[in-house]
């Protein structure tokens, strides 16, 4: 897979070369993570280039990026849940501490993850040195992107009713 996307994620994204999108929402896009550690792990990045933080965006804007990320949220959940019985929950944190674009984590909770690091951010699985190469984004989880497609589709449908 192709690093170039990842020097900016959003412009790939509305050119339509950044290989993770999932879907296109309303404020922005729905990706699967470069790193699977967790598996189902994916960021809602907004379309607006220029918007570093959710108060860069106008009110409305703001809202509707929220229904974005409810939106993959439940498709993370309802995926994760079905290829895993020990999921557990799902976690949607806005931290904007190293990428300066506006996103959100959208990072699924298992049973099975190291009980020292299961009460915490899931960003401790990275500051703890736990994510290893093995469970970058590959072809490995084509089944897995595509169960999220479909699941973000049905979301979708079901919210514009």
């Amino acid at each position: 897979m192709t690093t170039d996307y990842k020097a900016d994620r959003v412009g790939s994204a509305l050119a339509g070369t950044n290989p993770t999108v999932l879907a296109r929402l309303d404020a922005g896009f729905a990706v699967i993570g470069d790193n699977q550690h967790l598996p189902g792990y994916c960021v809602l990045i907004s379309d607006d280039p220029g918007a570093d933080q959710l108060t860069d965006l106008d009110p409305a804007r703001q809202l509707v990026f929220l229904q974005d990320m409810a939106v993959l949220g439940r498709a993370v959940a309802a995926v994760c849940s079905r290829r895993d019985p020990q999921f557990r929950r799902i976690n949607l944190e806005i931290q904007g501490n190293t990428d300066a674009l506006l996103h959100v984590h959208v990072t699924p909770r298992y049973e099975w993850e190291p009980a020292d690091l299961v009460g915490w951010p899931a960003a401790l699985h990275h500051w703890e040195g736990r994510v290893e190469q093995r469970d970058a984004l590959g072809e490995e989880y084509a089944d897995l992107r595509a169960a999220l497609i479909a699941e973000l589709g049905a979301q979708q449908a079901r919210r514009r009713g």
